[in-house]
């Protein structure tokens, strides 16, 4: 009986929220994109840049609608801007 405890608990930790598929869309004036599309995007600029695929490790990124520019760091030290 411990064991399924124990495993209730850890679905519930791991559970609900942290484990929900997630489906982020920004919106702005009449624009939509996918988080997933801006992270392909972001990938093919960083390639183009002559970031190797396998060296990335980090990516921040800032999405500027109002500038109609996301701008992102590939592992803090390759800068990048892609059209919104």
């Amino acid at each position: 009986m411990a064991r399924k405890c124990s495993m209730e608990r850890a679905d519930k930790v791991a559970g609900g929220f942290a484990r929900a598929r997630k489906n982020i869309v920004i919106q702005y004036q009449g624009r939509e994109r996918t988080q997933q599309h801006l992270l392909d995007m972001i990938r093919q600029d960083a390639i183009a840049q002559g970031v190797s695929e396998d060296d990335i490790l980090e990516i921040d990124v800032y999405i500027k609608p109002e500038e109609h520019s996301v701008f992102y760091v590939v592992n803090k030290e390759t800068e990048g801007k892609i059209e919104f």
